[in-house]
């Protein structure tokens, strides 16, 4: 396909061949009727000239069938492709449950990416052939765009915000990734490579590579640095709602409406506490805007997401039953 042509990556992920297969329907189709299309008018052109200079032209009468087909028949391709694109970008945003979540955090001009156990990279990604990746990114500047050409995703990195992408790499090597949208002077120097290992190699490389710290650790210092403790009292009885068992849960807002607690939610709860009030409590919590960097924020989400095998206290969590309103 076209990863044997020289301009194109090789395919290296789950979602490269379906990308490729669809890219190669699309341009055949194209090529298909414009060479057609071009073919007609020339031979239309010496056909059908004017041969005398006072000939007139014959009214045509245009078949109803051929009006038909000209519409029906490019319907239906554009369907063809919606469908079939449709397909591969449902997959995409649609993230498996068994992924390894791996933070990355663009800024000007440079990726910082940190691993499950707290290592971190600079213009490196480390990851393990056939296992499900995903990637949580988030920017501290302007806004990036992650892009692994080899494994055919992309996403865009926006700061104040989480944007999250996943793949599943099926060959080892190493791959290049890029910014992929303008941001600055440096905006072309900005990129790395993805290493894609064998899962002992992996579990090789994670264990024996120094310098990483526990995130999960970290995230609890300064949980407790911060006097977060003081009010998400584990059992239930502070000012502020409990944390166990939240990620990932249904969470009862004030306003009568539930919301999951992912990432986004999260990093919003930190950053902007009163944008979603937990039914049954006050808006206490102190904005955190300005005073905590990502990399910090990203520490406290992965302490808050150890948190979702603690025991959830009867009252007090925030979280809705499993009849509340949705």
């Amino acid at each position: 396909m076209q990863s044997q042509l020289p301009l194109y990556p090789p395919e290296a992920s789950n979602f490269a061949p379906h990308v490729d297969a669809l890219m190669v329907f699309i341009t055949s189709v194209c090529v298909f009727f414009t060479a057609g299309i071009t073919i007609a008018i020339v031979y239309f052109f010496f056909k059908y000239h004017r041969k005398a200079p006072d000939a007139v032209g014959i009214p045509i009468h245009e078949d109803s069938r051929l009006e038909a087909a000209w519409m029906i028949v490019p319907l239906i391709l554009a369907m063809a492709m919606f469908g079939w694109g449709a397909v591969v970008y449902v997959d995409y945003r649609h993230t498996p449950r068994d992924t390894l979540d791996i933070y990355v955090t663009g800024k000007q001009w440079m990726w910082k990416l940190q691993q499950p156990n707290g290592l971190k990279e600079i213009n490196e990604l480390h990851v393990p052939v056939g296992r499900n990746i995903r990637l949580i990114l988030a920017s501290e500047d302007v806004i990036h765009d992650f892009f692994v050409p080899a494994f055919r995703v992309k996403m865009d990195v926006v700061p104040g915000h989480y944007n999250t992408m996943w793949f599943r790499p099926t060959k080892a090597g190493r791959y290049h990734f890029f910014c992929s949208q303008y941001c600055g002077t440096n905006h072309a120097l900005m990129g790395g490579w993805v290493t894609v290992m064998e899962p002992s190699d992996y579990a090789a490389w994670l264990s024996g590579s120094s310098g990483g710290s526990d995130q999960v650790v970290a995230g609890e210092k300064l949980f407790a640095e911060k006097a977060c403790i003081t009010c998400h009292v584990p059992n239930g009885t502070g000012r502020s709602p409990s944390l166990n068992g939240l990620y990932g849960a249904q969470v009862l807002l004030a306003d009568g409406t539930t919301v999951t607690a992912d990432e986004a939610y999260i990093r919003e709860s930190i950053l902007q506490p009163n944008a979603k009030i937990v039914a049954g409590y006050q808006p206490l919590m102190p904005t955190f805007q300005g005073q905590l960097t990502e990399e910090q924020i990203l520490a406290l989400t992965a302490y808050i997401k150890s948190l979702q095998s603690q025991p959830v206290p009867v009252k007090g969590s925030g979280i809705a039953p499993p009849t509340g309103k949705k």
